[in-house]
């Protein structure tokens, strides 16, 4: 197993710094790393942005871990890679399915919160058939993101909708997240019914309730790494009795993702989405040692 980090901006023999703590602990535990130029993928110039990949006689298998990229752009990255024997772990198909939230949707329906989704498209035909979606929550909580983020922080003013039967406060958060998203909406919109769930304590900044949420890392539908997910959250106790989400794990068609999870205020525990792991951030308290240690120990010549 190899692991290929984005280089820094201003140093392509160099990490990102963002990602020099991972570095060094893959780079310490005998990983072989790479680097990769980030701002040439985006650019669209892949034979700049692999130069520093070597050829390989024989296919060997890579996790890529560094800043989100659109399946389009990870598309790219992937064929690039592919011509030199260098294969991301997970395939495009596979990167979309844990990258935007509606391909992850039916996995995981039976225990997260009711959720639609509208591709921006069809949002600029007008809101009605938002609106008509919507009826499914009646006069419930609702939350807004897109295919990948919400502005969470931002909680009053672009991502909860505290009744989805108001159509005007619907309209004015939604139209919110999408101004304040610009550039950076992927795909479309997604509507989310709000589940209470046992809070821990406020953002410091924005004010946005902090819960009892954890980030599961599963590859080869192993679970490789469970981490607490805010760093500026006090966990009172460890979290026990993971079995029904590693069994939901054997479901996702991925081969490296995370699972988000938390618990209610009822005290049942839920889903909250599916993300790809070679794009989730590992929360910074997290054991990055143990982590790459794991992909070590379960990423080497499985399947």
């Amino acid at each position: 197993m190899k692991i290929v980090f984005c280089s820094d901006p201003l140093n392509d023999k160099a990490v990102d710094m963002e990602y020099e703590h991972e570095f060094r602990s893959a780079n310490n535990l005998g990983l072989d790393v790479h680097l990769i130029s980030l701002e040439s993928v985006l650019d669209g110039n892949l034979t700049k942005a692999v130069k520093r990949i070597p050829t390989f006689e024989t296919p060997e298998t890579f996790i890529y871990r560094g800043w989100m990229l659109n399946p389009r752009d990870y598309e790219q990255l992937y064929d690039a890679l592919q011509q030199k024997n260098a294969l991301l772990i997970n395939s495009p198909s596979q990167y979309r399915n844990g990258h935007y939230f509606p391909y992850s949707y039916d996995a995981i329906q039976e225990v997260t919160p009711q959720s639609i989704w509208l591709e921006i498209g069809e949002l600029s035909k007008g809101v009605d058939i938002l609106f008509e979606k919507m009826r499914i929550f009646a006069n419930k909580p609702a939350l807004v993101k897109d295919y990948v983020k919400s502005r969470k922080h931002e909680w009053e003013e672009a991502c909860y909708i505290p009744d989805a039967s108001d159509k005007q406060r619907v309209q004015v958060v939604v139209q919110n997240f999408i101004d304040r998203q610009g550039s950076e909406l992927n795909e479309g919109i997604v509507i989310r019914e709000f589940i209470q769930l046992e809070q821990l304590t406020k953002h410091p900044k924005s004010g946005m309730p902090l819960s009892n949420e954890y980030r599961l890392f599963f590859l080869n539908h192993k679970l490789i790494q469970c981490a607490e997910y805010w760093d500026e959250a006090d966990y009172q106790q460890s979290i026990t009795g993971l079995d029904s989400f590693i069994k939901l794990a054997e479901g996702i068609e991925s081969r490296f993702f995370t699972m988000d999870i938390a618990k209610t205020a009822s005290g049942s525990w839920t889903v909250i989405e599916i993300g790809d792991g070679q794009v989730s951030g590992l929360p910074s308290h997290a054991d990055t040692e143990q982590f790459y240690k794991s992909i070590l120990d379960y990423g080497v010549n499985k399947g």
